[in-house]
């Protein structure tokens, strides 16, 4: 028995600005009309497995369940504290799936993977059961095609089964040696994907990471219920070394084993990742979105609001959104990350927030905003309700654009319809649903001496958050 677990609690902090916390790329449509997580969803099918475990942050809880329920899928929502790393993840994910009293392979898998090649996926999956069945932690190796050192490597050692054992694992090499790899012919990508038997994995977490195991296994002991999420116990959890699979268990394991993966594979893990996995142009240039090229070769332009055009350039990559421009050159694509780093150091808001963002309700955008005044763009899902709420430091004028709102304010509640409008006052009780069939849109102009999203007082809320979610 096949038991998926995806692994959704990534930053994707190298495609900045698209990527940001709030909105990591996992959730994002880069490659397809399917977001990296729905397309991790859907190549499951081809496999006779369970239904999956997806992992991830309690912040994008309502992101995850969106988008499975999007997918057509069912599935366990399990919620980490904070992010720990892989290896705990998969320890509390191995634990919960021998609760039932089962020993699943566990078919570890990041959400944020694109794979062309879906037929050749499921092969290689099929040819690493029986691996996994007999006690190998298996991982996939990807067979390269040109000297990556944005990856770690594989090298393999003797035969075994549809694989081989690891002879070892070689950190992110130079460009020299990323080149001598190649063409050595016996190394492979490191894809972090992995199908190991639950009791395996923990029995080897045991010798190798016992405060690890002893942690996890409180945390899922603590664990409760939130609608329909499963909550780790915050304090066990934390508590857990922060350790990457790879450096905790496998690289230390005596029965480690490799199976290649030639499937058209890619971590999307920088904007030259993104660039080579579409079809570019003539000139070599691939465009999202209002892009005028002249001139231009071998260029990565994403417009996500206007036009953007470019002259006389090679080689660059230009991300337009709302509120942010990068602007850099291809062989910078790696240092993205830093740049957040730096920007984040700088208390700027944009590596943090998305301009689009998403609640279990819909969604709001900001629009405008100064001294003591905010515009945003609210959409409100058919049955949506918002949290009854008041805030204390801003009113709020409604003016509905499509759709009807019903409109709670203290004792009185009434419809607001297309072109109509309504205000809140400072401190009134209000709450705001869609009883139609189609999305309710429309915007809310905020005025007052504080306009940040903690200031909601909750009353009551059907989808238990905090103030500032």
């Amino acid at each position: 028995m096949i038991q998926p677990v995806i692994l959704s609690g990534g930053s994707g902090t190298r495609l900045w600005p698209l990527s940001r916390e709030q909105m990591p790329k996992q959730f994002l449509r880069l490659t397809s009309s399917q977001s990296l997580l729905q397309q991790t969803l859907t190549r499951l099918s081809g496999l006779d497995a369970q239904p999956p475990m997806l992992m991830g942050h309690h912040a994008h809880r309502f992101l995850m369940a969106e988008q499975l329920r999007e997918s057509g899928l069912s599935g366990t929502l399990v919620l980490e504290p904070e992010g720990r790393n892989t290896a705990p993840a998969i320890a509390c994910a191995a634990l919960l799936a021998r609760q039932t009293g089962e020993d699943p392979l566990l078919l570890v898998l990041p959400a944020d993977h694109v794979i062309g090649n879906v037929a050749a996926f499921t092969h290689s999956v099929a040819c690493a059961e029986p691996l996994a069945a007999q006690g190998y932690l298996v991982t996939f190796g990807v067979v390269p095609t040109y000297p990556e050192t944005g990856y770690g490597y594989i090298a393999c050692g003797s035969p075994v089964g549809g694989g081989h054992q690891v002879s070892s694992f070689i950190e992110k090499p130079s460009a020299e040696r990323a080149q001598h790899l190649l063409e050595a012919g016996n190394t492979l990508w490191n894809s972090g994907m992995f199908l190991l038997q639950a009791s395996t994995y923990l029995s080897q977490l045991e010798r190798l990471q016992p405060a690890m195991l002893a942690a996890c296994q409180q945390a899922v002991n603590d664990a409760h219920r939130d609608l329909d999420f499963l909550r780790l116990g915050e304090d066990a959890f934390c508590s857990s070394p922060a350790e990457s699979i790879d450096y905790a268990v496998m690289e230390h394991c005596d029965r480690a084993a490799v199976v290649p993966l030639d499937a058209q594979w890619s971590d999307i893990g920088s904007f030259d990742a993104l660039w080579a996995a579409q079809t570019p142009d003539k000139a070599g240039n691939v465009v999202n979105g209002d892009g005028v090229l002249t001139n231009t070769q071998r260029s990565l332009v994403i417009a996500k609001h206007r036009l953007v055009a470019t002259l006389g350039v090679a080689d660059l990559i230009v991300v337009e959104t709302s509120d942010s421009v990068l602007v850099a050159h291809r062989d910078q694509a790696q240092q993205v990350k830093q740049l957040v780093a730096s920007l984040t150091q700088a208390g700027r808001r944009e590596p943090h927030a998305a301009p689009l963002v998403h609640r279990p309700w819909g969604s709001f955008q900001a629009m405008d905003s100064g001294e003591r005044y905010q515009v945003k763009h609210i959409t409100v899902k058919p049955g949506g309700r918002l949290s009854l709420q008041r805030h204390h430091h801003r009113a709020e004028h409604w003016v509905v654009v499509s759709g009807t709102a019903q409109v709670t304010v203290d004792e009185r509640t009434f419809l607001v319809s297309e072109n109509q409008s309504t205000y809140i006052p400072i401190g009134a009780l209000h709450r705001l649903e869609n009883p139609g069939k189609i999305p309710l849109e429309l915007i809310e102009v905020q005025s007052g001496s504080y306009l940040g999203e903690d200031d909601i007082e909750r009353l009551d809320d059907v989808y238990a958050r905090h103030s500032d979610e």
